[in-house]
């Protein structure tokens, strides 16, 4: 009869160290964070930034942010929620949203730092590498690194429709073209194709397509941009337009706080030591006259 050897003893156990608390939920790389992070000791306090592209089931988040020791700092954000209020009311998923919120944080950012008049970025998007060059009497452009999460990068994902946006805008982010859409081992990159997704013409030809099909499946599919006026030749020219207005206005609106009519206790106030004083006072009282009775 043979002994099995116990490996994990209590010994083992007690020298045992979990995971951090987002590396064991799945929500964090700290690999690739680690190396997005940490600065040239050289460079003293300053800031790294991160371009942060995250996608949730009904929303897509753009964020720029730089980590320090009390945690991540967010120097701004912009959200495809956004997007109505610039005229796009449907679609807030797709590839050409994502660039238009990239866009819009671009835009946000440098008119924050007060850099929007001298890096305009490309502001007739023409499928073609775009890259910020620095100005010869100013500052230089802001500059930043993508961070794309656990999202895979795969070549034409729509988390390089941000990044293509954001460099449309006007910021300095370190890319290869090559995992913009359009782009092939073959034949390399492809402006036209890239163009065409910009502005949604991949969309507009899966309408025209589902249209001359199926007209029944068409208008139960494409309802909300039928309610928007919105068919395949208009797509091009909306999303032509809210390029314009997010570059005519980036900046996020603050909400007036209103304060509440009547704050409401859930615990008694504390009393005075003068209320205490007299309560007591009161007490001994009510204590005398019941001795008298």
């Amino acid at each position: 009869m043979g002994y099995v050897k116990v490996v994990k003893t209590s010994s083992y156990f007690s020298r045992y160290q979990v995971k951090y608390r987002r590396r064991r939920s799945g929500k964090t790389d700290y690999r690739a964070r680690l190396r997005l992070c940490t600065q040239d000791k050289n460079k003293y306090n300053t800031h790294k930034y991160r371009l942060v592209v995250r996608f949730s089931n009904r929303d897509i988040t753009c964020q720029v942010v730089y980590s320090s020791i009390a945690g991540d700092v967010v120097v701004a954000a912009a959200y495809a929620h956004e997007l109505p209020k610039y005229g796009l009311g449907v679609g807030l998923k797709n590839y050409s949203a994502a660039y238009c919120v990239g866009l819009l944080l671009a835009r946000r950012v440098l008119t924050k730092f007060g850099l929007a008049d001298t890096y305009k970025g490309q502001e007739e998007p023409d499928g073609e590498d775009f890259n910020v060059e620095p100005a010869e009497e100013g500052p230089r452009p802001f500059r930043c690194l993508l961070d794309a999460g656990l999202k895979r990068t795969s070549t034409g994902a729509k988390t390089f429709a941000a990044l293509k946006g954001a460099l449309d805008g006007g910021l300095d982010i370190p890319h290869n073209e090559k995992r913009f859409v359009g782009w092939t081992k073959e034949e390399g990159g492809d402006a036209e194709v890239l163009k065409k997704y910009i502005y949604g013409g991949h969309v507009a030809e899966y309408m025209e397509e589902m249209e001359e099909e199926d007209p029944e499946k068409y208008n139960r599919h494409f309802a909300k941009y039928i309610d928007e006026d919105l068919d395949a030749d208009s797509l091009e020219d909306k999303y032509k337009e809210v390029h314009e207005a997010i570059r005519a206005n980036p900046v996020r609106e603050k909400k007036a706080r209103s304060k509440p009519a009547g704050a409401k206790r859930w615990q008694p106030a504390k009393l005075t030591y003068e209320e205490r004083k007299e309560q007591l006072k009161q007490k001994l009282a009510s204590l005398a006259e019941a001795d008298d009775e």
